[in-house]
């Protein structure tokens, strides 16, 4: 069954930096492209960053030149650096895979996301 954990949120100033980790299982993981979702309160989730397996990169314009993606394969974990945080940013941030338009993920199938909260 698959299972992620995220990691590494918290409270910071505009301006200020975080790093987000994401711990997987799963066999499949090494095949899918992996993402950063965020969700404000009152707003749909949004995706923010994708990466695919072989490392390919693709980023939201909010967060492109601010963020980065990354992910280690032998460890199953994917990575978001955020810097030159925005309180626009402040959210819940959650890892999944990235699907096809109109494929649903399953809502058992997100982990309990870690808030990211940028105010002064």
């Amino acid at each position: 069954q698959v299972h992620l954990v995220e990691s590494g949120g918290g409270l910071v100033q505009p301006g200020g930096s975080l790093r987000l980790s994401c711990a997987a299982s799963g066999s499949i993981f090494n095949l899918v492209t992996m993402g950063w979702y965020r969700q404000a309160p009152g707003k749909q989730r949004e995706l923010v960053a994708g990466i695919s397996s072989g490392g390919s990169t693709n980023y939201a314009d909010s967060v492109k030149g601010r963020f980065t993606i990354s992910r280690d394969n032998a460890k199953l974990s994917v990575y978001l650096q955020m810097n030159s945080l925005k309180p626009e940013d402040t959210a819940v941030y959650y890892c999944n895979a990235v699907v096809p338009t109109g494929v649903i993920i399953p809502q058992s199938s997100w982990g309990q996301g870690t808030q990211v909260t940028v105010s002064s």
